[in-house]
């Protein structure tokens, strides 16, 4: 793991802390590092020193100022913004070279640049094209295109995967290598990821931190499974273990055409493992859920029968949490809109019929409390609907829950006697028909 962070304005600690939390959470690990550039300073002096003594880098002075300028002439006049080699072939003394400058890379002035790019197929690029790159800022910090590559070289690296917006990096880099004698790693370019109206994808498209898909009640199998199929593909298959992810990836099968991030097939992939994990395990990650949104929930059933209960009618953990609160903490208010449909002055004896049932149980159990509430519907003449909305709500608040039977057996008897009690007093008070 390479942490490059010779841009010390956005390489904060906040930042390189997201890359590490990140992927931890998703799973990924490391062989080595992390690998910070940073400690890395003396290595990229080295190999400065060695192009400028062989004549392959050399020491620019231009000014902002006069770059500022040859800019906005090469704009004026339709040119490609280029820097024009003004002091590529100055003999710098010793004195001179103490002055504030930058190190340039001496580019090849004549042929091009081909590489096999598998995603994309042979790209060529002619130098003629390539201005002389920045490799060492004026404070001494070396520039990405040339840490990277001396990273490269020095760890090893065969293959380099990366967005399509490097593409114009990638022939720079080349003509490095080459100038040090190196064999260039292979290259693959995918392509960006776009929001659904086909722009880059952005804040407002869904981009953010992968952490923060955490914090909303994602899984990282879900969102591993969901990253590795946003532009690759094997035959149809969307379910994928992270050994399948290993075994199956190849890098020919990236497309060359864009992704669509979609929101609502992450949801879908993310509740595919809410229902197919084991309990044990989503039962865990709720309860950090709950204690994060401050729920007792010691007192109360075992969150094992909680998660099996409400899984399949939910699609993040925090959809989960949400509708588990009411399993551990009596309702406080209800929604008036949904009291105005549900709730009226028949209940009343409807609820205190069932009420008196439900206290004379033998066992608390869901076909005792099936009983009670098959003979309340019966003497009333109700439909299961007529009284299991009104239950329902009563009971959680809103008109979504498990079967009836088993959200009053999960709920346990004295929070029940609670919440229909406190049904009552609210129909009394705030209800008139």
């Amino acid at each position: 793991l390479r942490i490059e962070d010779t841009d010390q304005e956005r390489s904060t600690k906040a930042a390189v802390d997201a890359i590490i939390d990140g992927m931890n959470w998703l799973g990924l690990d490391y062989d080595q590092g992390p690998v910070f550039q940073t400690d890395r300073m003396p290595r990229y002096k080295q190999i400065i020193e060695q192009l400028l003594n062989e004549g392959k880098a050399y020491r620019c002075y231009c000014s902002k100022d006069r770059l500022e300028k040859l800019r906005e002439t090469q704009m004026a006049n339709k040119e490609k913004p280029r820097y024009d080699g003004h002091c590529r072939n100055l003999n710098s003394t010793s004195n001179a070279s103490a002055a504030p400058h930058v190190v340039r890379f001496k580019n090849p002035t004549a042929g091009s640049v081909i590489f096999d790019d598998l995603i994309r197929g042979q790209i060529e690029v002619q130098n003629s094209e390539l201005d002389d790159l920045v490799l060492v800022r004026t404070d001494g910090m070396p520039t990405y295109n040339f840490a990277v590559v001396i990273d490269d070289w020095d760890m090893n690296i065969t293959t380099v995967i990366r967005g399509d917006d490097h593409i114009n990096n990638t022939p720079r880099q080349i003509n490095i290598l080459l100038a040090l004698g190196v064999t260039p790693p292979q290259y693959a370019h995918a392509p960006m990821i776009l929001g659904g109206d086909g722009q880059r994808l952005s804040k407002r498209h869904g981009a953010v931190s992968v952490t923060q898909y955490r914090d909303e009640g994602y899984l990282p199998e879900a969102m591993l499974n969901y990253l590795v199929r946003l532009g690759w593909s094997h035959g149809n298959q969307e379910i994928f273990s992270k050994t399948e992810m290993i075994d199956l990836f190849d890098v020919h099968d990236v497309n060359r055409a864009p992704a669509i991030f979609n929101l609502e097939k992450l949801s879908w992939l993310n509740q595919h493992y809410l229902k197919t994990e084991n309990p044990d395990y989503i039962a865990a990650l709720l309860a950090k859920k709950l204690q994060e949104q401050g729920v007792d929930f010691t007192f109360g059933p075992d969150l094992i029968a909680v998660v099996k209960a409400l899984r399949e009618r939910s699609k993040t953990l925090l959809e989960l949490a949400e509708k588990a609160a009411c399993f551990y903490c009596d309702i406080t208010h209800y929604d008036a809109e949904i009291t105005q449909q549900y709730f009226n002055k028949q209940l009343l004896p409807v609820f205190e019929c069932l009420q008196t049932k439900l206290k004379t149980l033998a066992e608390w159990s869901e076909a005792n409390i099936h009983e009670a509430v098959k003979e309340t519907m019966t003497t009333f003449k109700l439909k299961m609907p007529e009284l299991a909305q009104p239950l329902r709500v009563a009971l959680t608040g809103n008109i979504h829950s498990p079967g009836i039977d088993l959200t009053l057996f999960l709920m346990g008897h004295d929070r029940v006697m609670r919440a229909i009690n406190r049904a009552m007093e609210y129909i009394v008070a705030n209800v008139s028909n």
